[in-house]
C-alpha cells in the first residue's frame, strides 16, 4: 500500500513539474496576461520543486527533457528582477549536485552567453544588486570550468573589469568578492584575459586580500591565492610581481602560515602560496629574486619539518619542485663535454657533425643555458600539436596486406659484377670437400626430380625433448647436449704475463709445497694484499656436485720471511653443473700492463710487495680461459690505447644463482636523494669538492692517507671520465661521451677500491641524458667483487639501495641536446654498502661483453668443434676504423659426402643472417648470440636440424671500436652494415631466388 502510494506520489509531482514548465513556456510565448506576476509565481514553485527534491533536478536534466531551454528562455526575456533571482536560484540547485554533466548540459544549451549578457546588464545600474551579482559570479564560478571559450566570450562580451571593479569597490564585503574571485580565476585560465587583468591592476588587488595568519576568511584567503597563482602563469603578471617586491612577500607569508598553522588545518593555504611562488619562478627574473630572497633555505627548513607528517607530502613535493627549479643551473665540471678521447677519421665532410662539432671555438658547446622552461613547454606542446595533426591523417601503412610483397624480391639493385667481390664471403659455396674426413662415405641412393635441398624442418623444443635420452642427472643432461660441455681439455700450468713494447717475457711457476702452516680459514684480504695481487695462480680443484671448495693461499714475500694465509669457504648456492673456469691454468695477474714493465721495477716491486695468491676453482665456464683472453687481449686495438684487464674479463663468471628480483623503491627515495643535493648550496661549507679521479688530467693524484675510494676505469669497454667526492661517502661521477662526439651517455663500467665495510657509499652518475629510466622501475646496477671470487663465487650481482633517477641541475646546451634549449642532464643514484674491506668492485650498466671477450670465445669454439659434423668458419667482414677485424661466423653442417648429391644440398641450403651488438652499450645482445653459437654448435638434436636445414651466417659484434672504448650509441658502421647488406644481396643472386633470406638484428 505505500509503494502505491509513493508512486502516484511521484507521478504526481512529475506531472506537477511538467505543468508548471508548461505554464512558463506559455508564459514566455505571451499568451497569458499578467506575465510578470506569473512568471514570478510558477518560478517560485519550480524553485520550492527543485531545493525539495533531487527526482526534478533530474527530471529537468535528463535527455529529452525541454526543462533547462525554457528556463534560459525566461531568464534572457524576462525583466523582472525576482522572476531572475528564482531562476538562478533554480540553475545553482540543478548543476549544484550530479558532476559535471549538469553544468555540461547547461554550457551546450547556451547558457554562458545569456549569463554574460545579463551580467552586462546588471553592471549597468547603480549601484548594482548586489544578490543579483553573487548569484550570477556563483553560477559562472559553477560553469566556467566546463566552458573551454568562456574566457574568450567573456572578453568579448566586456565582463572581464565588471568582476574585477566589483572587487576593487567591495574589498570588505566578502560574501560579494569572493564569487567574483571565483570568476576571475577561471578567466585567468587564457593567458590573453590573464595580461589584460593584470594590465587593470588586479596583481595588486591580490596582494590586498591575501595576508599573514588569520583564523578568519580562510575561505576567501584560499580563493584569493588560487586566482593570484592562476594569474602569475603569465609572463608579463609574473615580471610585474618580481618587480614589485612580491616574492619576498609571498615567502613571508608563507612562513608565517607554516608557522602558526601547528595542527595543520590550513595545509590548502600553505599550498596556495606554494602555487604562487611555483609560478612566479618559472621566468629568470623570479628564480633570482627566489633565490636572493633566501628562498632556497626557507623552503628547505619547512619542508624538512613536514616530512613527519605524511599528510603534508603535498607541501614537500612542491617545496621540492620550486627548490629544484631554481637551482642555479651548472655546467659540468668538465673542459669541454666533447669526448676526452678523440679519433682522426681519414675522411671528415665538410658539413658532417663532426666537423661541426670540433670546429666550435673553445667552451661554445658547453654554456648554460637560462632559457625559461615555459618556453620549453610552449615548444613542446606545439610539437605535440603538430604531432597529433599528423596522426589524423596517419594510415597503418606499414601493416602489409599483400601477401606477394613480403617475399623476397628477385631483382638486383645492382649489376651482377659489382656484386662478385663479396663472394669471398661466401667460401662454402665453392667448397668440394675432397680432403674432408666426412663421416659418411657412401652416398645415399640418388632419386631423380627430388629436391637435392631436402625439406625444410624447423625443430620445436618438444621434438628435442622427445629425442633424447632420459638424463640422470641436470649436469650430466648438460654435459650431453653441447660438444662443449663434453670436450675435455687440459693445458700445463704456465706463467702468463703481458708483452712490452719490444718483447715477451716468461716466468717459472712457483710450487707451494709446504701446507702445514695454513691457517684454517681467511676472512678478508688486506688492503696492501688486494692493492698488489701481483701474482695470482689460478689451479682446478676437484668436482663436487653439493657445492665449490676453496682454497685461497697468499704467500707475501718480505725479503727471507714469509707468511702463508688460508681460506676455505663453501658455497652452497651455486649450480654444479658445469665445466672449470681456469681449467687448471696458472696465471701471473697484477697490474696486467699491456706494455710491460722494466726488469728493474718489475724485481723492485715484486720484493716490496710480491703477494702470490693460488686459487682453486670448480668447474665454471667451459670456454672461459684466462690465458687466451689476454692473447686476445694483446691483438685489441683501442683508442685510448688501454693497458689494464679488468678482473671480471680475466676471471671470467658465473650466473647468480637465483631469479634476480625487482628492486622495491622505498617511499620518498627520490625526494629525499633531491634534498640532499639541494642541501649542497645551503651548507656549502660541508661540500668537499675533491677531484679523485680524471681522464683529461692523468696527473690528478691523491694522497694514500686520504679516506678515499680509488676509481678506475682504462681497461677494455671501461668508461668513467671523471669522480668528484662531495662528501665523505658520496661521489659525483662523470661517464665519458661517444668518441667524436659530445653526447650519448648511457654505458658505464669502472673500478672501485679502498672501501670500508659497514658504510653505505653514494654514487651519483650525474650527466645521463634519457628522460626517464629502469633504475627507477626495479633495476639496479651490477657489481663484480674480487673478493668474493676469490672465495669461489665470481658473480655479476644486481646491488644498490635508495636507487632513482631524476634531473640534476648541469644544464645541457643547446648544441648538445640537438638544439632544444633548457634542457638537463639526468642523475642515477644509489647507494653500496660494501661486504668486504679494501676489496677491488667493479660496477656496471649491464653484464659486460667486451671485443676481446668475443675473440676468446669464437677461437674456443673453433677448436672444440668436431669437423667432421660442423662446418665452422671465422673470417673478417672487414677492419674497423681503429683497426680491429669485425669476425664473420658460418655455421652449418657438413655434407654427408663428398659426393655431388650431397654438395648441392649443402649449397642449397637456405641462409640465415644473424647479428647483434649494433649498440656497444647493450651488451645483454652479446650475451644473447653468445647462447645462440652455443647452441648452434651443440649437440643437441634440434641444433643438428638447424644445422642439417640451413647455413647460418653470423656477424657476433657489428660495432668492434664502440664495444672496445666503452661507448653507448655508435661511432661509425655505416660501413660494416653497407656490407653485411650487400652480403645477403650478393647470396640472394645467388640462389636465383631460392633463398629463404632471414635476418635478425639482436640489438
Amino acid at each position: 500500500m505505500n509503494k502505491v502510494r509513493t508512486s502516484e506520489k511521484s507521478v504526481s509531482t512529475s506531472s506537477r513539474t511538467m505543468s508548471l514548465l508548461s505554464q512558463l513556456e506559455k508564459i514566455n510565448l505571451g499568451s497569458v496576461l499578467g506575465e510578470a506576476d506569473n512568471a514570478r509565481y510558477v518560478t517560485s514553485k519550480i524553485l520550492h520543486l527543485v531545493q525539495s527534491q533531487e527526482k526534478t533536478r533530474k527530471e529537468m536534466t535528463s535527455k529529452g527533457s525541454t526543462g533547462i531551454e525554457v528556463i534560459l528562455s525566461t531568464l534572457e526575456n524576462t525583466k523582472d528582477p525576482q522572476t531572475i533571482l528564482n531562476i538562478l536560484n533554480i540553475l545553482i540547485e540543478v548543476i549544484s549536485v550530479g558532476g559535471g554533466r549538469r553544468a555540461n548540459i547547461l554550457v551546450t544549451k547556451g547558457g554562458t552567453q545569456i549569463l554574460l549578457q545579463l551580467l552586462l546588464t546588471a553592471s549597468k545600474d547603480s549601484p548594482p544588486n548586489e544578490e543579483l551579482m553573487v548569484l550570477l559570479h556563483t553560477l559562472l564560478a559553477k560553469i566556467g570550468p566546463k566552458d573551454k571559450k568562456i574566457g574568450m566570450k567573456a572578453r568579448i562580451n566586456g565582463a572581464l573589469n565588471i568582476s574585477l571593479n566589483l572587487v576593487k569597490q567591495n574589498l570588505q564585503n566578502h560574501r560579494l568578492i569572493l564569487p567574483c574571485l571565483q570568476v576571475l580565476r577561471v578567466y585567468s585560465t587564457s593567458s590573453v584575459n590573464a595580461v589584460s587583468l593584470g594590465k587593470n591592476g588586479v596583481v595588486e588587488l591580490m596582494f590586498k586580500i591575501i595576508g599573514p595568519f588569520s583564523k578568519k576568511n580562510t575561505s576567501l584567503m584560499k580563493v584569493a591565492l588560487d586566482t593570484l597563482a592562476a594569474l602569475l602563469k603569465s609572463k608579463t603578471n609574473a615580471r610585474r610581481a618580481v618587480d614589485r617586491g612580491y616574492v619576498q612577500v609571498l615567502l613571508t607569508i608563507y612562513v608565517d602560515w607554516h608557522r602558526h598553522d601547528s595542527r595543520h588545518r590550513y595545509m590548502l593555504i600553505r599550498k596556495g602560496v606554494l602555487q604562487c611562488i611555483k609560478s612566479v619562478t618559472n621566468i629568470k627574473l623570479g628564480r633570482k629574486a627566489f633565490i636572493d630572497a633566501n628562498g632556497m633555505k626557507i623552503l628547505y627548513n619547512t619542508s624538512q619539518e613536514c616530512l613527519a607528517v605524511r599528510t603534508l607530502d603535498p607541501l614537500v613535493n612542491t617545496s621540492s619542485l620550486i627548490m629544484r627549479k631554481c637551482f642555479p643551473k651548472n655546467r659540468l665540471p668538465l673542459p669541454t663535454i666533447k669526448s676526452a678521447f678523440h679519433f682522426q677519421l681519414p675522411v671528415i665532410p665538410a658539413s658532417g657533425p663532426v666537423a661541426q662539432l670540433y670546429n666550435l671555438p673553445p667552451d661554445v658547446d658547453d654554456v648554460v643555458d637560462e632559457s625559461d622552461d615555459n618556453d620549453d613547454a610552449e615548444t613542446e606542446s606545439e610539437m605535440e600539436t603538430e604531432n597529433d595533426d599528423k596522426d589524423r591523417h596517419f594510415k597503418n601503412d606499414d601493416i602489409e596486406t599483400d601477401i606477394n610483397k613480403l617475399k623476397p624480391r628477385q631483382e638486383l639493385g645492382r649489376p651482377l659484377e659489382e656484386l662478385k667481390m663479396y663472394e669471398q664471403f661466401f667460401p662454402e659455396l665453392s667448397e668440394n670437400f675432397q680432403e674432408c674426413d666426412l663421416v659418411s662415405k657412401e652416398p645415399k641412393p640418388y632419386i631423380p626430380g627430388t629436391n637435392l635441398s631436402g625439406p625444410i624442418v624447423v625443430p620445436t623444443a618438444g621434438e628435442e625433448y622427445s629425442a633424447e635420452t632420459k638424463p640422470s642427472t641436470k649436469g650430466v643432461a648438460l654435459k650431453e647436449s653441447s660438444p662443449v660441455l663434453t670436450e675435455e681439455y687440459s693445458r700445463r700450468p704456465a706463467f702468463l704475463e703481458l708483452p712490452k713494447k719490444d718483447s715477451i717475457k716468461e716466468s717459472s711457476l712457483h710450487q707451494l709445497n709446504d701446507q702445514r702452516n695454513l691457517s684454517p680459514s681467511c676472512q678478508c684480504l688486506s688492503q696492501e694484499i688486494v692493492k698488489g695481487l701481483d701474482r695470482m695462480s689460478l689451479q682446478s680443484s676437484a668436482k663436487n656436485d653439493q657445492y665449490y671448495s676453496t682454497a685461497c693461499v697468499i704467500t707475501k714475500e718480505r725479503k727471507t720471511s714469509l707468511t702463508t694465509l688460508a681460506c676455505s669457504n663453501p658455497c652452497e648456492h651455486v649450480s654444479p653443473c658445469g665445466s672449470s673456469l681456469f681449467e687448471g691454468s696458472s696465471v701471473h695477474l697484477g697490474k696486467l700492463c699491456c706494455t710491460g714493465v722494466d726488469s728493474e721495477e718489475e724485481d723492485s716491486r715484486s720484493s716490496s710487495s710480491g703477494e702470490q695468491v693460488m686459487l682453486e676453482v670448480s668447474d665454471i665456464s667451459p670456454v672461459h680461459d684466462c690465458d687466451l683472453y689476454i692473447e686476445m687481449v694483446k691483438t685489441t686495438k683501442s683508442i685510448p690505447e688501454y693497458s689494464e684487464v679488468a678482473y671480471p674479463d680475466y676471471f671470467g663468471h658465473i650466473p647468480p644463482p637465483f631469479k634476480e628480483p625487482i628492486l622495491e623503491r622505498l617511499y620518498g627515495v627520490q625526494r629525499t636523494k633531491i634534498s640532499q643535493d639541494i642541501e649542497r648550496l645551503i651548507h656549502q661549507n660541508d661540500i668537499i669538492d675533491r677531484v679523485v679521479y680524471d681522464l683529461d688530467n692523468l696527473s690528478c693524484l691523491v694522497p694514500e692517507e686520504v679516506d678515499v675510494l680509488k676509481f678506475n676505469s682504462k681497461f677494455e669497454s671501461g668508461n668513467l671520465r671523471k669522480v668528484i667526492q662531495i662528501r665523505k661517502n658520496e661521489y659525483d661521477l662523470i661517464l665519458n661521451s661517444d668518441i667524436n662526439s659530445n653526447h650519448y651517455h648511457q654505458w658505464f663500467y669502472f673500478e672501485v677500491s679502498g672501501m670500508k665495510t659497514g658504510i653505505g657509499y653514494r654514487f651519483n652518475i650525474i650527466n645521463c641524458e634519457k628522460s626517464n629510466s629502469q633504475f627507477n622501475y626495479g633495476m639496479q646496477p651490477l657489481m663484480y667483487s674480487v673478493q668474493e671470487a676469490l672465495n669461489s663465487r665470481p658473480c655479476w650481482t644486481r646491488v644498490g639501495t635508495d636507487i632513482c633517477y631524476y634531473k640534476n641541475h648541469f644544464s645541457r646546451s643547446s648544441i648538445a641536446a640537438g638544439g632544444q634549449k633548457g634542457k638537463s642532464y639526468y642523475t642515477i643514484t644509489f647507494t653500496v654498502t660494501f661486504q668486504h674491506k679494501d676489496d677491488v668492485c667493479y660496477f656496471a650498466y649491464h653484464y659486460p661483453y667486451t671485443y676481446s671477450t668475443l675473440k676468446m670465445h669464437l677461437q674456443k669454439l673453433e677448436s672444440m668443434h668436431n669437423p667432421q659434423q660442423i662446418y665452422f668458419r671465422q673470417d673478417v667482414l672487414c677492419e674497423t676504423l681503429a683497426g680491429n677485424s669485425c669476425p664473420l661466423v658460418t655455421i652449418t653442417a657438413m655434407p654427408e659426402s663428398n659426393y655431388y648429391e650431397h654438395i648441392c644440398q649443402f649449397r642449397n641450403r637456405p641462409y640465415v643472417f644473424l647479428s647483434a651488438r649494433v649498440h656497444p652499450g647493450e651488451t645483454n645482445a652479446s650475451w644473447v648470440m653468445k647462447g645462440t653459437l652455443e647452441y648452434l654448435m651443440s649437440n643437441s638434436p634440434s641444433a643438428q636440424c638447424l644445422r642439417e636445414s640451413y647455413i647460418f651466417k653470423i656477424i657476433p659484434m657489428l660495432n668492434p671500436d664502440g664495444v672496445i672504448n666503452g661507448k653507448s650509441i655508435v661511432i661509425i658502421m655505416v660501413t660494416l652494415v653497407r656490407r653485411m647488406y650487400l652480403c645477403m644481396v650478393a647470396v640472394s643472386k645467388r640462389r636465383c631466388g631460392t633463398l629463404m633470406s632471414m635476418l635478425l638484428l639482436v640489438t
